[in-house]
C-alpha cells in the first residue's frame, strides 16, 4: 500500500502543470460570463450571513459570545468551501466524458481541481473575513499560528469526500441527486449556524459526531477566540481526514480502470 501511495503522490506531482492548467480553465468558466466575476464568492456569503443574522439574532436571538455575523460568516467561509468543492467534484468525472475515455493522465485531477477552484473562491472571500474581524475589533493572536494546520485537515477531508463523490456518481448517477438532498441537511448538523452547546439531544450528539463541527470550530478557535482547537475532537477529525485521503486516493485509482466503460 505504501509502494502504492508513493507512486500516486509521485504521478500527481508530474502532472503538477496539468492540474494548474485544468484549475485556471475551471475557473474561467465559473466567471467568464458573469458580470460581477469572482465578486460572487464575496457576495454570496455575505447575503448568507445578513439572512441567518437577522433570523438567529431579532427571531431566535441566540447568544454565541461574539457578534453574530462574524461568527456565521467565519462558518459559511469553511462551510462554502466544502460544500462548493462537493457540488463540483460530484458531476467532474461525468463532465468530462472525452477526456476520461481517450487521454491518460491522473483521473484524480478531476476532483482536486474542483477543490482547488472552490480554495480560491474561499480566499477570495477571505478578504471579508478579515475587514469584519477589523471592524468588530478582533485581533488575531498566537493561535493563528495554527491556521496552515487547520487549513490542511479541511483540505484533506474535502478531498477524500469529493474522489468518492466522483467515483460513486460514474457509477450510479443518482448520487448527484442524493448529494444535493444530504449537503442541505448536513450543513444545519454541523455548527455553522450555531454552536453545539445551544443544542440539545441527538442533534448534539449528531453535531459532535460529525467531522465538520470540529473543523468549523476550528477556525473560530485560532481565528475569533485565540484558543487552540479541542484536542481531542480536532486530533480525531485530523487522523480520520490524514487516512481517508489515502483509503479515497488508492480506491480511486484502484477503480480507474473501469471508469470509461461506465461514463
Amino acid at each position: 500500500m505504501l509502494k502504492d501511495f508513493r507512486e500516486l503522490l509521485a504521478e500527481q506531482f508530474d502532472y503538477r502543470e496539468l492540474l494548474f492548467q485544468m484549475t485556471r480553465r475551471d475557473l474561467v468558466l465559473r466567471y467568464k460570463q458573469a458580470a460581477m466575476g469572482f465578486a460572487w464568492a464575496i457576495f454570496m456569503p455575505l447575503v448568507n450571513t445578513a439572512i441567518f443574522s437577522v433570523i438567529f439574532t431579532r427571531v431566535a436571538k441566540i447568544d454565541v459570545g461574539m457578534p453574530y455575523p462574524l461568527f456565521v460568516f467565519t462558518g459559511l467561509l469553511g462551510w462554502n468551501f466544502f460544500a462548493s468543492s462537493l457540488r463540483t467534484a460530484v458531476n467532474s468525472l461525468t463532465s468530462n466524458t472525452s477526456l476520461v475515455t481517450k487521454v491518460y493522465f491522473p483521473r484524480e485531477i478531476f476532483p482536486f481541481s474542483a477543490v482547488l477552484v472552490s480554495l480560491v473562491d474561499s480566499l477570495v472571500a477571505s478578504a471579508v473575513l478579515v475587514a469584519m474581524m477589523a471592524y468588530y475589533g478582533v485581533v488575531p493572536g498566537s493561535a493563528i499560528l495554527l491556521l496552515p494546520v487547520v487549513v490542511a485537515v479541511h483540505l484533506c477531508f474535502t478531498m477524500a469526500c469529493s474522489l468518492l463523490l466522483s467515483m460513486a456518481n460514474l457509477f450510479y448517477r443518482d448520487v448527484k441527486y442524493l448529494f444535493e438532498v444530504t449537503i442541505q441537511l448536513w450543513m444545519f448538523a454541523t455548527s455553522v449556524l450555531y454552536p453545539v452547546s445551544l443544542v440539545g439531544g441527538k442533534t448534539a450528539v449528531l453535531m459532535q459526531l460529525n467531522p465538520m463541527t470540529p473543523i468549523i470550530d476550528a477556525y473560530r478557535d485560532v481565528l475569533l477566540f485565540n484558543r487552540l482547537p479541542d484536542p481531542a475532537a480536532f486530533g480525531a477529525v485530523a487522523l480520520l481526514s490524514v487516512v481517508g485521503l489515502a483509503w479515497a486516493w488508492l480506491m480511486f485509482h484502484r477503480a480507474e480502470f473501469q471508469f470509461a466503460e461506465n461514463v
